[in-house]
């Protein structure tokens, strides 16, 4: 029912008020619980308990168009940073995904067999791609924040 998504996003709202008093604690911005790290071919990942979750950027999703199929690697398949480990097909056109950090895959996203158009839908909740371990942490650095990407995007478009 209508009301039931109201009162869960209502529950996930007290959780996200909580990150500034994280955020003082970090040692390094990559550190900041699930905060979104971009690669410069339109992944994201947001690491949770050593964990890393992926998937494709807004920009990324709207530029491929209606996503018609995903093509996702095994689970535990080892991935080096910026690997090649899928793809996305649209009816316009077909877009690899790549690695945005080392480590080994721990889960795909089923639901994305039936329902390839979560990827459009939801992009950074229910449309994710992957979930791996994250291997060397440091990485993380070497990726953009929010900020940083979503500057990187308007310098493309100019």
């Amino acid at each position: 029912p209508p009301g039931a998504f109201l009162a869960a996003s209502a529950l996930a709202r007290p959780s996200c008020q909580v990150a500034p008093a994280r955020r003082r604690l970090a040692t390094s911005p990559a550190l900041l619980l699930a905060a979104r790290r971009f690669t410069d071919k339109h992944e994201w990942v947001a690491v949770d308990n050593g964990i890393g979750t992926v998937g494709i950027s807004s920009f990324a999703q709207e530029a491929l168009g209606d996503v018609v199929y995903c093509s996702l690697p095994e689970i535990g398949t080892k991935l080096n940073k910026q690997d090649e480990f899928g793809a996305l097909e649209s009816v316009k056109a077909a877009s690899e995904l790549y690695s945005p950090l080392t480590g080994e895959v721990t889960e795909i996203n089923t639901a994305l067999a039936d329902n390839p158009g979560l990827v459009n839908k939801s992009c950074y909740q229910d449309g994710w791609l992957i979930k791996m371990t994250v291997d060397s942490p440091s990485e993380l650095d070497e990726l953009m924040s929010e900020d940083a990407y979503e500057k990187y995007i308007k310098s493309m478009e100019d």
